[in-house]
């Protein structure tokens, strides 16, 4: 393995007294593709900030080799909102190559489909999250620190993110929930597990048998030594036997469900006769026959048809924008279709999760928010699905901490506030679940909760997600707003779609592509050819390699001095390696100018 580029040596954090991790040893070297896995809560947000330096280590040290660039991209970025995208994507550059490199600036905005003069004050989350990305890529950089780069983003941009990441020479540390994400991108799995970090070297696809694997051994020697072991592992164990005993059965359940999905898709006329034969009430969830809507003078839907039945679980799928909300709305009667006919069944009651977290109330605490009286709740006990429980009992569920219960709402992350809203939404008697994005901020344990819960519910489960694991493991049938404009229903979960519609080439299509620019319209970070060199120009042209070789020369006693630093103290190393990334930027730009004037000669001789 190569010397590694950037590392925490014996790193410890803590907060007041309870230390979030110690003796952590973490080494990138160039080309890795690592991903950081744990619980929410276990320190890997404040591990990468720690990697990035933007937040000291308590102890240990961290280590930069000189000249290494390293870009982060935050969990939740809150750039200027009176910038530009233009301006917020260059802001990743440094200021003198920030003109030689406006190119690579429009490239990224093109691929990512954002308007350059938008103000990013008034993205959309996914917007948002792109227009980082663009700012994280824009500077080339040796080292990649990502914290969830996939939330809010669509497949298709999910699909170039991952083939891009790997496929590029780039080091990369990677956090997010995202299975599908880590399987295609990491090579190496650091494990931040109770405090301490566990090094594998494979990517994530061996995780889970990895993972219990240890906990297996755990518990073996917590049987031979007949000491209990801490609660939180015992727990974990537990939880992790226990969901892949039932996925099993669960899976079983879905492919069954899934073949009676494609029947009902491949014969609809026969469902015709079914459904007049079958049970009146309660049965049929919504029909949609031909049903079309528009905005603005622009089709969002047209022509879709579907019959959704009791108990099904529908996946919706596409770019940002398209019109998934629109969908929902639309099936659940919130809105009216422009034409074609839906038909809803009776007696539905529809508990809605959505992404925009807009019924949680910073003010209230955890418990105010589980007992309040409109949902059915008071004293120190809810009513879930017909069932009555303990606050903290439920809360549990849910992997709060007890000591969370009277904690202001206002006061959870990201992931938590979705925790929340998740057990929220199940004190509400409901036969129709829609989820709008519910895996975003949450951990790999707490998408397993959720997968159990959702595979127990009893009614129908709408499912707007852009989680290709989660779709696979929990829909039996996905609408997808497919590049050519039509909504369609295809049997399945995401991976049975993307069969059907061709491969992922068929997703990538999905993304924008930027317009053509004539030549003359291209900004170059080369000058453009002159009618004549100046006299100036001449002398620095010939000047060049001289002032080239004088700085290579400098940079490798330099580079000298640091691999053999006896007699250097601290200050000593830290000012050598300043004057080495001084000495590497300037060294580039006068290659850089040397590559613009001799173009220009030629282009002068050529002419001549």
């Amino acid at each position: 393995m190569s010397p590694p580029i950037l590392a925490l040596k014996n790193a410890g954090i803590s907060f007041g007294s309870k230390p979030l991790f110690s003796g952590v040893e973490l080494a990138v070297s160039p080309g890795d593709k690592i991903c950081l896995v744990g619980r929410n809560g276990s320190g890997k947000s404040t591990l990468l900030k720690a990697l990035a330096g933007l937040i000291d280590v308590d102890k240990g040290e961290r280590f930069v080799q000189p000249g290494t660039r390293i870009a982060y991209l935050p969990q939740d970025p809150r750039p200027d909102p009176a910038l530009t995208v233009a301006d917020h994507i260059a802001g990743g550059l440094d200021e003198a190559e920030r003109e030689q490199r406006l190119y690579r600036v429009r490239d990224l905005i093109g691929t990512f489909g954002l308007d350059p003069q938008a103000l990013v004050g008034t993205l959309s989350g996914g917007a948002l999250r792109k227009a980082a990305i663009a700012r994280a890529f824009v500077g080339d950089p040796d080292v990649l620190l990502m914290d969830e780069p996939t939330n809010h983003l669509d497949i298709a941009i999910t699909l170039w993110l991952e083939k891009t990441l790997a496929s590029m020479t780039t080091a990369l540390v990677l956090i997010s929930h995202d299975r599908a994400f880590l399987r295609a991108v990491s090579r190496r799995t650091f494990w931040l597990d109770r405090g301490n970090m566990r090094v594998m070297e494979k990517g994530y696809s061996a995780f889970d048998e990895w993972s219990e694997a240890i906990f297996a051994e755990e518990e073996a020697v917590r049987h031979r030594l007949s000491r209990k072991i801490a609660e939180e592992t015992e727990w974990l164990h537990k939880g992790v036997t226990a969901r892949r005993k039932r996925n099993q059965g669960r899976l079983r359940e879905l492919h069954a469900l899934r073949d009676r999905r494609q029947k009902q898709l491949k014969q609809p006329d026969k469902i015709e006769l079914d459904l007049n034969d079958g049970p009146p009430a309660g049965r049929r969830i919504v029909e949609a026959r031909n049903i079309s809507k528009s905005y603005g003078g622009k089709t969002i839907i047209d022509g879709f048809s579907t019959r959704i039945m009791r108990g099904d679980r529908v996946g919706i799928v596409g770019p940002n924008g398209a019109g998934k909300t629109t969908l929902i709305k639309l099936l659940t009667g919130e809105l009216r279709q422009d034409s074609g006919q839906i038909k809803l069944g009776t007696n539905l009651e529809v508990a809605y999760f959505d992404q925009t977290r807009a019924t949680l109330d910073p003010k209230l605490t955890l418990w105010e928010t589980l007992t309040d009286k409109e949902i059915g709740g008071g004293g120190d006990s809810v009513n879930v699905q017909g069932a009555v429980r303990h606050v903290v009992g439920y809360l549990k569920d849910f992997l709060f901490d007890p000591d969370q219960a009277r904690q202001p709402v206002g006061a959870l992350s990201g992931g938590e506030k979705n925790r929340l809203l998740l057990a929220k939404l199940f004190t509400k008697e409901s036969n129709v679940l829609v989820l709008d994005e519910p895996t975003n901020d949450l951990d790999m344990d707490m998408l397993d909760v959720l997968e159990d819960i959702v595979a127990s519910y009893a009614g129908t489960v709408l499912l707007v997600s852009h989680d290709r694991d989660f779709l696979d493991r929990m829909v039996s049938s996905t609408i997808s707003f497919d590049p050519d404009g039509k909504v369609r229903e295809y049997a399945g979960g995401y991976s049975d779609m993307l069969m059907q519609r061709g491969g992922e080439k068929a997703i990538l299509a999905a993304l924008p592509q930027p317009e053509p620019v004539k030549p003359k319209q291209v900004e170059t970070p080369r000058a453009a050819p002159r009618a004549r060199m100046t006299y100036k120009d001449q002398r620095e042209l010939e000047n060049l390699p001289g002032e080239i070789e004088a700085l290579e020369r400098d940079i490798a006693r330099i580079e000298g001095q640091l691999g053999n630093p006896a007699g250097l103290d601290g200050d000593g190393i830290a000012r050598l390696a300043k004057l080495l990334e001084t000495a590497q930027r300037l060294l580039e730009r006068k290659n850089d100018r040397w590559l613009e004037l001799e173009m220009v000669r030629e282009d002068l001789e050529g002419a001549a």
